[in-house]
């Protein structure tokens, strides 16, 4: 850039600035004009210098992003892609354990399910079981209950048939004293004896 700003000076005469308000003049002493000149970038005769530095600094520029910062952009994108790769892998590990915790937990609810329908069908085995033996049991009582009922309307109908041919006996013999006058048991047994057998 010195050597650009050298070369831009050594295009212009030099000039001396003139004391007391007169024009300046060069080196000679000669009056300079004051000129309009071209800003120095946009002088045709500075582009070659202004190509030269402009293909310099490219040069530097790709050199300084060939070795620096683009392998620094590679590292981060290389870095990024295998993060996003091991988390992808701990999301499928953490999906394959939640499967099997899940599929786990749908055997362990099934065998659970199983075991409680069985324990229901062995319960309910041995209740009516249990209720058959009891009814089994209550019938056999009833049974026996019956039998020793019917046992003791049995007895106590032949008690009852055989005071009732003492009651008759009495009570005919009571009946035909009063209409007839005294009569004798065995006379009054006799008649009960032949109404009955008559009934029969």
């Amino acid at each position: 850039m010195s050597w650009f700003i050298s070369q831009a000076n050594a295009q212009e005469p030099a000039s001396v600035p003139a004391e007391g308000g007169h024009a300046p003049t060069d080196a000679t002493g000669t009056t300079v004009a004051h000129e309009g000149g071209t800003f120095p970038p946009f002088d045709p005769s500075n582009f070659p210098s202004q190509l030269f530095w402009l293909a310099i600094v490219f040069i530097a520029l790709y050199v300084m992003m060939a070795k620096k910062v683009i392998p620094q952009i590679a590292g981060i994108l290389e870095a990024r892609a295998a993060k996003i790769a091991s988390d992808l892998v701990e999301a499928e590990k953490a999906k394959a354990e939640t499967d099997a915790a899940i599929a786990s937990y749908e055997a362990s609810l099934a065998a659970a399910r199983n075991k409680a329908n069985a324990i229901a069908h062995e319960t309910r085995s041995k209740v009516a079981h249990e209720i058959d033996g009891r009814r089994h049991a209550a019938e056999a009582q009833l049974a026996t209950k019956l039998a020793d009922t019917e046992k003791h309307i049995s007895d106590v109908k032949r008690i009852a048939l055989d005071h009732v041919s003492a009651i008759a006996t009495e009570t005919t013999e009571a009946v035909v004293e009063a209409l007839v006058g005294k009569v004798g048991r065995d006379e009054a047994a006799a008649a009960v004896a032949a109404v009955s057998a008559g009934k029969h």
